[in-house]
């Protein structure tokens, strides 16, 4: 039970942030179908195995998207920056 709402809530964070494309979420249906088939062929250690697969990808997506966030907010800033200083000169 515990499994099963972790997972679910992981699906769950995943398509909310990325309602918008169509695409996206339709493959995380997939691949949630997918990877619910293969867990139940699985016996309990290599279940067990997956789990920690799991958390392991889901940790360094998260990682990922910080670092994303965290270029993007950087580049928008020096692309402010540079906007002001150029109207500057115009005036």
């Amino acid at each position: 039970m515990r499994r099963e709402k972790r997972r679910s809530g992981k699906r769950r964070r995943n398509e909310q942030s990325k309602e918008s494309n169509r695409a996206i979420k339709e493959l995380i249906k997939l691949m949630g179908r997918n990877r619910d088939r293969l867990h139940d062929s699985m016996t309990a250690e290599q279940q067990e195995t997956l789990e920690k697969y799991d958390d392991c990808v889901n940790e360094m997506y998260g990682l990922i998207e910080l670092e994303i966030f965290s270029y993007a907010f950087r580049l928008g800033g020096r692309l402010m920056l540079a906007t002001l200083m150029d109207s500057g000169e115009d005036a």
